[in-house]
């Protein structure tokens, strides 16, 4: 466990999870280019090959003497050029030194223009993180490579650190060593799909957003049938009308599960932190509206039993919020209001320095 965990305080307005989330989603949107002082990298396109041969949609950026990587992904739903929550990341990670490698995952953004494969919400994602590592590699990215995601893209990231030594050992052709994967940091990670999916839908906010999601997802999976004619029934599309849905008519059987709750227990990220080897960082707001406030007792165990997890459990920060005071910025020597951002870089910096 952290052995220094530095304070966060959010404006009172914010001490509640769903204003949290409401707030920063919409206020984010709006503001995020005049909250950091550092610019816009200059990201080139790549291609890369993930799992299974699936083409994947990144965008790269390498500093002049870059020392170390960063990988990441967004959450359920969204794709590269409105995800401005990772860009963030981006120009702050490459500010201070990192190569940075940003991508749409499977069956979304440009991904999905690619190809029709959809999503497995990190049983096949985990690999392609591994194999984007071993891409960067060849093209001059430094290693260490640091895997990260927020909300679902957490989950999908703490399977990339999970099946990392798995993948390389299995494929030595890939020009990757063990050594060469850092870790990973996450923020809000969906943890326990089935539960916090049937938490969600007990709460008027909750089913508002759950009705939203599965709309964004039905329209992903248009774009994929228009895209790539023939690979998905559009009655199938028609039924899939929650995320549940989405996961029962479109997901599951291509995977080779018999049933949805079947795929959430197999993909659940909670259950494979036990055997995370390397060097991660979780941080968790215990009043996050999506997820079901029964499983933190059991994501506290589970890191309180792995030394290589270090877990930042927050009372306050909603879902993927973290907006901080003035007050919290001053003490914590923030130069932006993106707590959760600063917190992984000040980690990763005393990572480098062990």
């Amino acid at each position: 466990m952290m052995c220094y965990t530095p304070p966060y305080n959010p404006s009172w307005f914010l001490q509640n999870g769903v204003m949290m989330t409401v707030y920063t989603a919409l206020w984010g949107k709006r503001h995020w280019q005049n909250t950091t002082k550092d610019p816009e990298p200059s990201y080139h396109e790549k291609i890369f090959v993930g799992g299974q041969g699936v083409p994947i949609f990144g965008l790269v950026a390498i500093p002049e003497n870059a020392h170390s990587t960063i990988i990441g992904t967004y959450g359920i739903t969204g794709e590269l050029k409105t995800e401005w929550f990772l860009r963030v990341l981006g120009r702050k990670a490459y500010a201070q030194g990192y190569a940075v490698v940003l991508f749409d995952w499977r069956a979304h953004g440009k991904t999905a223009e690619l190809s029709p494969t959809l999503t497995s919400d990190g049983l096949y994602e985990g690999e392609d993180f591994v194999r984007i590592a071993a891409a960067a590699k060849a093209m001059g990215c430094p290693e260490k490579f640091w895997f990260t995601g927020f909300s679902l893209g957490g989950q999908l990231a703490l399977w990339a650190v999970k099946v990392a030594g798995e993948v390389i050992r299995e494929y030595e052709d890939l020009g990757l060593e063990d050594s060469d994967i850092g870790g990973g940091m996450v923020i809000c990670p969906s943890l326990d799909s089935e539960r916090s999916l049937s938490y969600l839908v007990t709460k008027p906010f909750g089913r508002y957003l759950e009705a939203g999601i599965a709309q964004n997802l039905k329209k992903l999976a248009w774009r994929i049938h228009d895209a790539h004619p023939g690979s998905i029934d559009p009655a199938s599309i028609e039924r899939a009308n929650s995320i549940w849905g989405f996961d029962n008519e479109l997901v599951i059987n291509r995977l080779g599960f018999s049933s949805v709750e079947a795929y959430y227990q197999a993909s659940s990220a909670l259950q494979i932190l036990p055997q995370i080897s390397k060097p991660t960082l979780i941080l968790y707001a215990a009043d996050d509206p999506l997820f079901d406030p029964a499983i933190i007792p059991e994501l506290k165990e589970a890191c309180d039993r792995n030394s290589a997890i270090d877990l930042l459990l927050t009372q306050y920060g909603g879902h993927v919020g973290y907006l901080s005071s003035k007050d919290c910025q001053r003490q914590v020597q923030d130069s932006d209001p993106w707590w959760a951002w600063n917190r992984i870089l000040q980690w990763l910096e005393q990572q480098r320095k062990e």
